[in-house]
């Protein structure tokens, strides 16, 4: 995925935009009581019977604004934890450095912080991360009708990859080994773009995004994945008992979902396929 400073210079929101979004659990709570109020699940949570997550929108498929609503891969897994815990779920956009800073829970504007967030050494001296949930790795993107299918393939080729980002650290690490040049963009939709129209052989992104991309346009497809061992999770505030808890609930709630096909029906839903396994 994009370096941890890429990720942080993300524009900053003009203003706090609130979305509700009702879990789709029929157990779940329509909202209301007084703040701080605990959970069926015995955890407290800033806004009584609402999961409050906080992100920066948008960040395409893992939050984003679908007519009027936020939806996306984070929200539906969070929606998994809401219908655990008895409460619906509400989402709140703001400037990415406040939750990643761990500045959003200090203030009790959120309980969980959402946003394709890498897990690293330094933010986990802000924040409290769950168990992962999402391996961010490099995949392949072609031009629909290639017969592309990997690094080895694209000897005397070139290879698109984007500014600043680890797609452009693995494409230029193996450069010289596959024989291929690499060819850099300002940004994804450039990429992709690129390869739609011929003007590179392939690219190489972070999958989610490849993925994505391919689903909803006609011209590419997505053929292989590599693995970079990155990994994504959620965010809740550090060094506080509630919270801790509030991280086991959610932990719990991403192994089930592993375990009984709820998070391959989530990943089917918003990357158009299942999970499959990198290869290098």
């Amino acid at each position: 995925m994009k370096k941890m400073s890429m990720r942080l210079g993300r524009p900053a929101a003009a203003a706090v935009v609130s979305v509700a979004i009702a879990c789709a659990a029929a157990g779940c709570s329509s909202g209301g009581g007084a703040s701080a109020a605990r959970s069926s699940g015995g955890v407290s949570l800033v806004k009584g019977a609402t999961l409050t997550v906080c992100t920066h929108l948008p960040y395409k498929p893992f939050e984003f604004d679908q007519g009027g609503k936020v939806v996306g891969f984070d929200v539906s897994m969070l929606d998994l934890l809401a219908a655990k815990l008895g409460v619906r779920t509400n989402v709140i956009s703001m400037d990415w450095s406040q939750i990643v800073s761990g500045a959003a829970f200090a203030a009790k504007r959120c309980d969980v912080g959402a946003g394709a967030a890498t897990i690293t050494p330094e933010r986990a001296k802000a924040v409290q991360f769950s168990d992962s949930y999402f391996d961010a790795n490099q995949a392949l993107m072609v031009k629909a009708g290639s017969s592309y299918t990997g690094l080895a393939s694209l000897k005397g080729k070139r290879l698109g990859v984007q500014t600043a980002t680890t797609g452009q650290i693995y494409g230029d690490k193996n450069a010289k080994a596959y024989g291929y040049r690499t060819v850099v963009y300002p940004d994804s939709l450039s990429l992709f773009n690129a390869v739609r129209s011929g003007a590179v052989d392939a690219a190489i992104q972070d999958n989610a995004p490849e993925l994505d991309f391919a689903n909803h346009n006609a011209g590419v497809k997505v053929t292989a994945e590599f693995n970079t061992g990155e990994r994504y999770g959620f965010m809740v505030k550090k060094n506080d008992a509630n919270a801790t808890q509030l991280a086991h609930e959610l932990d719990a709630v991403i192994a089930t979902a592993q375990q009984d096909g709820a998070y391959t029906k989530i990943y089917k839903q918003w990357l158009g396929r299942a999970p499959q396994a990198a290869t290098k």
